[in-house]
């Protein structure tokens, strides 16, 4: 009994101190820099904010935030790389919808994208709004329905790669509306948005932060936005709801997770010191004029929207019949 009682003390004395361990090493955080991995090239959405979040956490860490762009498999690389870093807070990870989407998309994934993930702040989200090349004669969705129907091959659909919102978004049109797309796939926004200004594809769902420099130049003409609402930065584009597909919304996400064994210490002191960022008014603003919804959320919160995500995305994959194996 006395050996029982003892274990249980020497277990209790553990977990406690393993507490206080995680908590000194959370309030002494960070000692040298941080890198911020962002799992698309330069200059798209996700590095944008990545970059403005690590532009300002030196202010208040003392230490430099390094951003690491590692592109390649829709997210699937850079994921993959950080869920086997080491949960002290000095690899931190920016990822979109398409974190979630991976879960079911994927055949075989080396990690767990729920399990070995741990939610650290939810910053944005963003809707979807569908680009063609100005060269395409059309102006609305039902005569891109049509006029795509009418061509021998189809269009060309471009995305910022396999499992992003944007592919599925694309899957789900196709699956809903019948019109023959072949996806292309891209290294992120970018090189995608690149060939879509020079014809060499034709349609693309695109983030509105990402597609906004471009529809206001009239390097790309705005179809239909995939949201409950008209927006603001582009109030004459109809939704895709006003265009006559019913309950087609689409939107991505911007999100800080850290790797999976992160001390739920550590990652409660991160989401604040960010959240105290993304809550500057000139941030927010910022924000919003990217076409976005500040979020702003705690980790619990984060992970709420998380669990939803995983489960909607996980429905919309079987509905499209998408699947990268």
């Amino acid at each position: 009994m006395k050996i029982k009682i003892n274990r249980l003390l020497i277990s209790a004395v553990c977990l406690l101190g393993a507490s206080l361990s995680a908590a000194t090493l959370a309030q002494t955080f960070p000692e040298k820099a941080v890198t911020l991995v962002v799992p698309y090239p330069a200059g798209g959405a996700t590095d944008v904010i990545g970059r403005m979040v690590a532009e300002k956490l030196p202010a208040q860490w003392k230490q430099q935030v390094v951003v690491t762009n590692r592109p390649g498999a829709g997210t699937t690389v850079a994921a993959e790389g950080v869920a086997r870093a080491q949960g002290d807070g000095y690899t931190l990870y920016i990822t979109t919808a398409a974190h979630t989407i991976s879960a079911s998309l994927y055949g075989k994934l080396k990690y767990d994208p729920v399990k070995d993930f741990a939610p650290i702040t939810l910053i944005s989200t963003i809707p979807l709004v569908m680009l063609v090349n100005p060269t395409l004669p059309v102006n609305t969705l039902p005569e891109l329905i049509t006029y795509a129907k009418a061509q021998k091959n189809g269009l060309t659909m471009a995305s910022p790669g396999n499992g992003t919102p944007q592919h599925l978004a694309g899957e789900l049109f196709k699956s809903k509306t019948g019109t023959p797309l072949t996806h292309v796939p891209y290294k992120g926004d970018t090189p995608m948005l690149t060939d879509l200004i020079g014809g060499q594809v034709q349609v693309a769902f695109v983030t509105l932060s990402a597609a906004l420099p471009y529809i206001n130049s009239g390097k790309l003409k705005p179809i239909a936005l995939a949201h409950p609402q008209r927006v603001a930065a582009i109030p004459n584009v109809p939704t895709m709801t006003e265009s006559g597909l019913p309950d087609f919304n689409a939107a991505t996400w911007f999100g800080i997770y850290g790797p999976g064994t992160m001390s739920q210490a550590l990652r409660e002191k991160i989401s604040a010191d960010i959240q105290k960022i993304v809550a500057e008014p000139a941030m927010t603003q910022r924000l919003r004029d990217m076409g976005g919804e500040v979020n702003n959320s705690s980790p619990a919160a984060f992970q709420k929207v998380i669990a939803t995500e995983v489960k909607n995305w996980s429905e919309a994959v079987q509905l499209s019949g998408a699947r990268v194996d």
